[in-house]
């Protein structure tokens, strides 16, 4: 009995003296626990960062990869018509909007403006960089572009093949090939290009300088009529760019009062946000179209 007591004794001395190492060991552990799943947090984190956007640092706006053109059609058919102004002053939101990351809208990693037409065929075009409009509110982005595209100056020519080889080259000269592009054009889509009886032939548009040029490259033609539209998704041929066209009428619903709403900051229109998500930033699907 006396054996069993001291026995007893020793066990119990003995796990009163190991205890405090046990817990020590314990806070180790969940100490080294905590760090570890801090780190998987941080890992996961950036795994799940959108791949269209880079780690800039601390910047006022973060930048993307994605690269836009603008195209202005500056030709008297579209720039006589009722649409040229409303294009101009969408464009203007959507260039602030697009710039600034604003509602779910992909921000711009490059930005080029310029003109479709020109006084000549094949006449070069001036690219307008991002910076000449990234830190200008939405009114002074509208005044920029009135002066890059003045009133009294129109293009004789709206030369499409032209525009797509010079953005082609351009895009190869400033290293953006394979990233995703936009190539938006503000136009009422129908080419200077007739045939020899005077047809528009849509099958003649050559979008051959941008394949393979990008993973995606989407080309959107904005301000047409629904036939022009129609001609552009089903006519112009093509292997792995998108195309995506939309109406006139639809496209001067931009600034209804119930989408664009009144004495709101653009950082608060959720409701445009989600009409140019759906129907100008709309993804395509690509679509082969033969001779």
């Amino acid at each position: 009995m006396l054996t069993f007591v001291l026995r007893t004794l020793v066990f119990l001395s003995g796990a009163l003296f190991l205890a405090p190492s046990f817990g020590l060991m314990a806070a180790d552990s969940e100490k080294d626990l905590a760090v570890s799943e801090r780190s998987s947090s941080v890992l996961l984190a950036k795994a799940d960062s959108d791949d269209d956007d880079e780690d800039t640092g601390k910047t006022e706006t973060p930048k993307g990869n994605q690269v836009v053109f603008i195209g202005m059609d500056i030709s008297g058919s579209f720039k006589n018509s009722p649409y040229y102004e409303d294009s101009i002053k969408f464009i203007s939101h959507y260039i602030y909007a697009r710039v600034h990351g604003l509602g779910g809208l992909k921000t711009m990693g490059s930005l080029f403006i310029g003109s479709i037409g020109g006084a000549k065929v094949n006449e070069p075009k001036t690219f307008y960089p991002i910076q000449t409009f990234q830190y200008k509110s939405i009114p002074e982005i509208e005044k920029q572009l009135h002066e890059i595209f003045p009133v009294n100056v129109t293009n004789k020519f709206t030369d499409f093949n032209a525009f797509f080889e010079q953005v082609a080259t351009f895009m190869k000269n400033k290293k953006l090939l394979m990233k995703t592009t936009d190539v938006i054009m503000l136009t009422d889509g129908i080419p200077d290009a007739p045939t020899p009886q005077g047809r528009t032939n849509f099958q003649m548009l050559d979008l051959k300088p941008f394949e393979n040029l990008s993973r995606k490259i989407t080309v959107r033609v904005l301000y047409t009529s629904a036939q022009t539209g129609a001609n552009w998704q089903s006519q112009v041929p093509r292997r792995r760019v998108r195309v995506w066209t939309q109406d006139a009428t639809v496209m001067s619903g931009w600034k209804a009062p119930d989408l664009f709403l009144k004495d709101t900051p653009i950082e608060k229109q959720e409701r445009w946000f989600k009409w140019v998500l759906d129907n100008v930033d709309f993804p395509v699907k690509p679509k082969r179209v033969t001779n």
